[in-house]
């Protein structure tokens, strides 16, 4: 019998100043397996963007735009990424 083991989501936080906070908001965005990525800045957040399998780049456009412009005022913020890590599928004898 195979059996699949449930989803899981994994949390990571990465470190970036202004001038990389855009190409890694959208490095992480081409990764496909990002559900939610959050800027911050000390213990505030500044944006959260909520990542969907069918969100394309037309609706990312104007999100990536406001990104920019906030990096242009932040020193030192952190990215929280949040991830899903597939289903594994585990064969039962």
């Amino acid at each position: 019998m195979i059996t699949q083991t449930e989803p899981k989501t994994i949390r990571e936080e990465l470190r970036a100043t202004g001038g990389t906070l855009l190409t890694t908001v959208k490095k992480l965005i081409h990764e496909g397996n990002v559900r939610r990525i959050i800027v911050k800045q000390g213990e505030h957040t500044v944006v959260e963007l909520p990542l969907t399998v069918g969100v394309v780049s037309v609706v990312l456009a104007p999100m990536l735009a406001g990104i920019g412009a906030i990096s242009a005022l932040l020193a030192d913020c952190t990215i929280e990424v949040e991830r899903i890590e597939p289903p594994v599928e585990i064969s039962v004898s």
